[in-house]
């Protein structure tokens, strides 16, 4: 009977080749792996049809999804290739880690008694932490820099990645390479004594009781596959009754586990994953050039840099077969100088910056993204336990022929056909359970409101959210209603309700529509804060348009509409009254929303009533100067007042009798975000060019910034014509001049407008 303990590094692609030969060999009768004891019963779809790796084992509880632990395995994990190996060939698979059952219960009880005792804590913590400072130092890191590599050397790749890489992953003969490995971790583990941790004791203490379970099961050959750091305490065993006694009385907390999908990015080490490695990507690289029939050494730079060559193409970049040679032979050489058997990363990296990048870092973030990070996303097969909300997200992406990855894709959706349709209440239920799949893009290029532009990006963190929101419901749709039902039933304020509807209207969810109206007439009728009132009436006058288009029932809407134009018109005069600066341009913003949400719903009454308030303002002389301006300027451009009565109003409010600084607000509000009016009205530029010379220097000081902000608001071809004109006096007229202040010529303008009507199709 034999033990043959195998320490890997997870992730490693080198490890997982020696890995596969050493297990060819041994030919095992059992393999144990480093893993949780959970997710035996899900090891048979490790070799199942749709099973493609990266993918990770979740274990969660059912009854708090948010605490969770992934168990990653990429193609080239060596865990991953020992299932895979016992699978094919018959052999008994068992995880040999403690269960999560037990760990997340440890953790639980740590955090209640870390309310109780932090004040200890606090103490022990303190005193222990120069003792420990160095024994928890990273250990590779340590043997890494005693074997002569340097952080500066190889910056921005780690040096420990770096030694790892040259010393395992590179390695064409894996003949004792971990028996060589094991002698390395016993001597770092006796410099380095692993930190005072009960949880990694117990740890070990179940691995060594997984083994001895073997034994007494009559297994000849054993292979371990576990960290490299844990061999050494696998190869030598206590006594039975020490692991006996750190495993007596674990806490015990009921969990799940299941198959989800997991990508490149979430295996890196920059992602915050703790046995993370810096390159996915390139160790995908690795493991498929090393485990070709054809492999040769010069193949993996070859295949990397056409790798590279095809990548920057596909950008639009130079990236010729002379450039993948040129990059080739550089790599070469600058391994030879740092006398290195083969190129490794850095000095690919470095070529490739060479020779494709000129130099540049852009292009090589580029290359860094796609290529040695990657960002593959896994899949799991169809009969992968889920919970039934988790079902009905995969049927419904099938059915609509909707692909899920970790790159981003873009939906151009037509409201106006069933199938896109479809997609946008997949969209928009999704976010409505805080599952950004999709991010609603605004839309460019096209009128009407039948479209719809997502950006579409998978993380496997959604797989989690689901599992959360399946306390809602078993499908989409009834999650969604379901979590909507809770939101208004705790809201209390007016607006919070008027942007959910949107989202619910958006969402198809008929249901939840009907309680979230009832609530939001209840809470309309009893707000007396006009500011609410404003706020809740465009995302009403917005949903009232989606109606034809998306085939939604909005009849209810406009009764809540009708309530709000009334009140809002009713309570708008008292609540201008003594604003300060602050609160007038709040209430401007609320103003210029709501006139635009009545022109967009185009009913008459409301028209009418809205004109008569905001007549009702502009008349009244105790009004900020900005929301008065601002109710004279949309009264002209509803056609109200005439530009003559506008000049006399703006006239009125220049006057000397007039504050200065209530006066720079009234223009700012008649004329912020067009400078057309000013420029093509004589009348109005006279008036503020009277104002503007008859100021006072102490008065100009004060207000130049009030007016530069105003100005700031017109385009630069409007300031431009401005200044031309303030240059040339008051009578130079705007129309005979084009932009850069060159006389117009009519009778040639004439003779070209033939031609232009022609074009136009006039």
């Amino acid at each position: 009977m034999t033990i043959h303990i195998f320490g890997i590094r997870h992730h490693g692609s080198g490890s997982a080749r020696s890995l596969c030969q050493a297990l060819e060999e041994l030919r095992p009768d059992v393999i144990l792996i480093e893993g949780p004891p959970e997710g035996e019963k899900l090891l048979s779809l490790v070799t199942a049809d749709g099973m493609e790796p990266p993918v990770a084992l979740l274990i969660y509880r059912p009854d708090s999804p948010q605490d969770c632990v992934y168990y990653p395995f990429a193609v080239f994990s060596p865990e991953w290739q020992g299932i895979k190996y016992g699978s094919i060939n018959h052999i008994p698979v068992r995880f040999m880690d403690l269960p999560q059952t037990h760990r997340m219960g440890i953790i639980n009880n740590q955090k209640d008694c870390e309310e109780q005792q932090e004040e200890k804590n606090q103490k022990e913590k303190k005193e222990s932490e120069t003792q420990n400072l160095q024994i928890t130092q990273d250990p590779l890191g340590l043997i890494a820099q005693a074997a002569g590599y340097s952080d500066n050397e190889v910056k921005p790749y780690g040096y420990r990645e770096r030694w790892w890489e040259h010393m395992v992953e590179n390695r064409s003969n894996s003949v004792d390479l971990f028996t060589a490995i094991l002698e390395v971790m016993t001597a770092a583990r006796l410099e380095l004594p692993p930190v005072n941790n009960p949880l990694e004791a117990k740890r070990e203490a179940f691995m060594r009781q997984t083994i001895r379970n073997a034994q007494k099961q009559g297994f000849e050959r054993i292979a371990v596959i576990c960290g490299a750091w844990h061999a050494p305490a696998l190869t030598k065993m206590p006594p039975v009754k020490e692991d006996a006694a750190l495993l007596k009385g674990l806490p015990k907390i009921k969990v799940e586990v299941t198959w989800v999908p997991w990508t490149y990015g979430r295996l890196a080490y920059s992602s915050g994953y703790g046995a993370g490695i810096e390159s996915p990507g390139w160790y995908d690289h690795l493991w498929e050039q090393q485990t070709q029939n054809n492999n040769t050494p010069s193949s993996v730079s070859i295949a990397w840099m056409t790798k590279v060559a095809r990548l920057l193409r596909e950008q639009d970049l130079d990236a010729s077969s002379a450039h993948a040679i040129e990059a080739v032979r550089l790599a070469d050489s600058l391994a030879a100088l740092r006398n290195h058997p083969l190129p490794g990363l850095p000095e690919l990296n470095e070529a490739a910056q060479t020779v494709f990048c000129f130099g540049s870092d852009l292009p090589m973030q580029l290359i860094h993204d796609k290529l040695i990070v990657g960002e593959r996303l896994g899949q799991v097969p169809d009969n992968t336990p889920m919970v039934p909300l988790q079902q009905d997200v995969t049927r419904q992406q099938k059915r609509l022929r909707m692909s899920v990855t970790a790159t981003e894709k873009t939906y151009d959706l037509d409201l106006r056909k069933e199938n896109d349709l479809a997609r946008s209440h997949l969209f928009h239920r999704l976010n409505i359970l805080d599952i950004p799949w999709g991010i609603l893009q605004k839309n460019y290029g096209k009128k009407g409101t039948f479209h719809e532009y997502w950006k579409v990006v998978w993380h496997p963190e959604f797989a989690v959210k689901l599992i959360e929101a399946g306390i809602w419901g078993n499908t989409l749709k009834d999650a969604a209603t379901g979590l909507v039902w809770d939101t208004v039933q705790k809201a209390q304020e007016l607006p919070i309700l008027t942007h959910l509807l949107d989202k619910v209207i958006l969402a198809d969810l008929p249901q939840a529509v009907n309680h979230l109206m009832t609530k939001l007439e209840n809470l309309a009728a009893t707000t007396r804060d006009v500011t609410y009132l404003m706020s809740a009436l465009p995302p009403l006058t917005n949903l009232m348009r989606y109606g034809s288009v998306r085939q939604t029932d909005t009849s209810a809407i406009a009764d809540v509409v009708d309530g709000l134009v009334t009140r809002i018109c009713i309570g708008l005069p008292s609540a201008c009254t003594s604003l300060d600066e602050d609160a007038a341009a709040l209430m401007y913003e609320n103003i210029v929303k709501v006139n635009g949400a009545i022109s967009l719903l185009q009913n008459p009454e409301y028209g009418t009533l809205w004109r008569q308030v905001l007549t009702r303002m502009a008349d009244n002389p105790n009004l900020h100067g900005l929301i008065a301006g601002r109710c004279c300027r949309l009264l002209l451009d509803a056609g109200i007042f005439d530009a003559e009565n506008s000049a006399r109003r703006l006239g009125l409010a220049l006057s000397t009798v007039t504050e200065p600084s209530q006066a720079g607000a009234w223009v700012e509000g008649f004329l912020k975000g067009s400078g057309l009016l000013l420029l093509h009205d004589d009348i109005l530029w006279q008036v503020l060019d009277d104002w503007v010379s008859g100021l006072s220097e102490e008065s100009f000081i004060t207000l130049l910034p009030l007016l530069r902000r105003t100005f700031a608001t017109f385009t630069t071809p409007e300031r431009r014509q401005m200044g031309e004109r303030a240059r040339k006096g008051v009578g130079s007229k705007v129309e005979n001049k084009t932009e850069d202040g060159n006389e117009i010529n009519r009778e040639n303008a004439a003779l070209v407008l033939p031609i232009v009507q022609q074009l136009l199709g006039v």
